[in-house]
């Protein structure tokens, strides 16, 4: 979960930081802006002259890798990144601020020590790259060193201290560098380091080996006490690393090598298009066109509000702005104008917020992906039968209510309202909602046939939502772009942050072999396959719960996939099962993401929230051991691919 949801905070800039804000901003939304175009391009000349756009994939990685660093840049001015946080959930205002002075200090700390590390990847680690264009790589990743030294002065002048005390996260700037002098010391002296370098290096060694058991529990607190996420993994790898006596320049390396891969590509694409559906009128036109068309029938608007939250969730890929960008237009529809009970409403729409992640384009499965370096099309294919099984039981199971309500047999309930059909006024929703009903089928055809790559259909998608939206339909202005790049910033920069610094973690882990031998060690404890798979969707269900599905996906997936091996468990299967335990998550109590903001958008209390959800959650978990035990729902339709 993040601290906040939302768009970035504005206010009028002044003087000189307001300037370099505002480029530093103009810098991401335009490299943002790059990532659509270049691949239209390259399309188009394809289509006409038979060539492509002349290197284009390596343009587009080092336009991801500014990208991936101004976003977090901007991510962490809002104090926005992705967190934790069940300690500041539950606790006092003065142990929120504690914990908060705690973590952004930690933060300081960390990432200074990133920043400085990463000045020898640029002296020795890029020399004699590639040139990208006219300019060669090592300009490009200038942004890294750059990107962090300014993230680490945000966290410090974030720090809630006042007076005197403010000086402190500025001190532990300095504490920051000290403690990076073996990594800036190689950079002054790459060839013949001096001795007392070697001693101070062995020193720091030392320092990790004592301390890191203390050290880890320390950074693990930190982490449920609402730090980021991506700070937490640069610790724990900065400690693992210096603790093994291996140099932490590394880990930069980890990061250039994280935010120039083609498997992330896709991600600010599809975000970027989500978002420009749901900051239009999208959604209005959609509930409008499939009320007409399933008002008629008794849990007809039940299956017309889970449709349209999965058709949500599927571009946006983060169940939080399903909930807040349509929780209060179907809340009002269901609740006062088809007379549902508010309990059974809100339950509704809080355990659907996240329905629609097994379904194209879904970031989820992208990331599972680029993670697992799985086929990302094999995962869409195998997505769609557990996808309408999850889809169709919400929809039964509220028809069934609906049908109960309707005849009078439910009690207090009041009699639900069946509105007519209309077949003038559905036509003139349909006619209107045209563009959106049609895109995931344009989409899926278009993927599914090869006719375009996943990065060329994220930029096509956003061509045709903006054309759509913008010059169609003028929901959107021009002005209002940028709004809508400034609300999607804190998802990219906060999921960015989290792959780059997963990679140097994942990299320490795979070293020592530790995923190998707790496969082996699961394999030898627990023979049996139903009670590992019964294991695994008890241990997601509580990673669910605790983090939000991007961060899962990178810290928790790469140790589950050896066990998945070993076990005979079809990596697709396993990525479905991933998902799909994930999202249940996010409606368990009593941390689920999905029951906090629910509580928020709703305006009830979040006890009375998780009461509302139960009745849904037992129907998610029916049907997530329906596809956990039976793979061959995942795997029927990778036959005729």
């Amino acid at each position: 979960m993040s601290n906040a949801e939302g768009g970035m905070v504005t206010g009028k800039k002044r003087g000189i930081p307001g300037f370099l804000l505002t480029i530093e901003e103009g810098i991401c939304y335009l490299s943002l802006a790059l990532l659509v175009i270049f691949p239209l391009i390259d399309i188009m000349l394809r289509l006409t002259v038979k060539t492509g756009f002349p290197d284009v994939k390596n343009l587009l990685k080092h336009l991801l890798l500014l990208l991936g660093l101004l976003s977090g840049m901007l991510t962490t001015k809002k104090d926005d990144h992705l967190s934790i946080g069940i300690i500041q959930n539950f606790s006092s205002d003065r142990t929120k601020k504690i914990t908060s002075v705690v973590s952004h200090i930690l933060s300081v700390f960390i990432v200074t020590i990133i920043a400085w590390s990463s000045i020898p990847l640029i002296s020795m680690g890029l020399m004699g790259s590639k040139i990208c264009g006219i300019i060669p790589d090592r300009v490009f990743a200038l942004i890294i060193p750059m990107g962090y030294m300014v993230i680490a002065f945000r966290f410090a002048r974030l720090t809630p201290l006042e007076g005197k005390l403010k000086i402190i996260p500025y001190l532990v700037l300095v504490l920051g560098t000290i403690c990076a002098f073996p990594v800036i010391g190689k950079a002054l002296w790459p060839y013949d380091r001096p001795d007392f370098l070697y001693n101070v290096t062995e020193l720091f060694y030392d320092i990790a080996w004592y301390i890191k058991v203390p050290a880890v529990i320390f950074l693990l607190a930190a982490a449920f006490a609402g730090t980021p996420l991506f700070v937490i993994m640069a610790g724990l790898a900065l400690l693992l690393f210096e603790a093994g006596g291996q140099e932490v320049d590394i880990i930069p390396s980890q990061v250039y090598m994280a935010l120039t891969q083609d498997g992330i590509l896709p991600i600010p694409l599809f975000t970027i298009a989500g978002f420009l559906l749901s900051e239009s009128k999208a959604g209005e036109r959609l509930v409008k066109a499939f009320r007409g068309l399933f008002g008629w029938f008794p849990g007809g608007m039940i299956a017309a509000a889970v449709l349209i939250c999965a058709f949500f969730t599927s571009f946006t890929g983060a169940s939080g702005v399903t909930i807040l960008a349509l929780g209060g237009l179907l809340f009002a529809i269901l609740s006062q104008h088809s007379k549902y009970p508010e309990k059974f409403s809100i339950g509704l729409l809080t355990s659907t917020g996240s329905i629609g992640l097994l379904f194209p384009p879904s970031l989820p499965i992208i990331l599972v992906g680029a993670t697992t370096m799985t086929n990302i099309l094999h995962l869409f294919i195998a997505g769609i039968i557990p996808g309408i099984i999850l889809v169709g039981t919400m929809v039964i199971f509220g028809i069934v209510v609906s049908v109960k309500m309707s005849k009078g047999e439910s009690g207090e309930m009041p009699v639900v309202k069946i509105e007519p059909f209309n077949l003038r006024n559905t036509v003139v929703a349909i006619k209107e909602s045209i563009f959106e009903i049609i895109l995931p089928v344009l989409l899926m055809f278009a993927f599914f046939t090869g006719f375009l790559s996943i990065v060329e259909l994220g930029a096509v998608s956003v061509a045709y939502i903006f054309i759509v939206e913008v010059l169609i339909h003028r929901d959107l202005t021009l002005k209002q772009i940028p709004e809508v790049f400034r609300k999607a910033v804190p998802i990219i920069g906060g999921v960015f942050s989290i792959i780059a610094l997963s990679r140097a973690l994942s990299y320490y882990i795979i070293d020592t072999q530790a995923p190998q031998n707790l496969a082996y060690w699961m394999k030898d404890a627990i023979q049996s396959k139903v009670v590992f798979l019964l294991l695994l969707n008890l241990s997601l269900l509580v990673v669910g719960c605790l983090m939000d599905i991007f961060s899962a996906i990178l810290i928790i997936l790469p140790l589950v996939s050896p066990l998945g091996a070993v076990y005979g468990i079809d990596p697709v299967h396993l990525g479905i099962i991933f998902i799909i335990n994930l999202e249940a998550g996010f409606i368990t109590p009593p941390v689920g993401l999905n029951l906090f903001l629910a509580s928020y958008r709703f305006g009830k209390p979040f006890a009375k929230i998780c009461r509302y959800v139960l009745p849904f959650l037992f129907v998610r978990l029916v049907v997530v051991l329906l596809i956990t035990y039976v793979p061959a729902l995942s795997t029927f339709l990778l036959r005729f691919f």
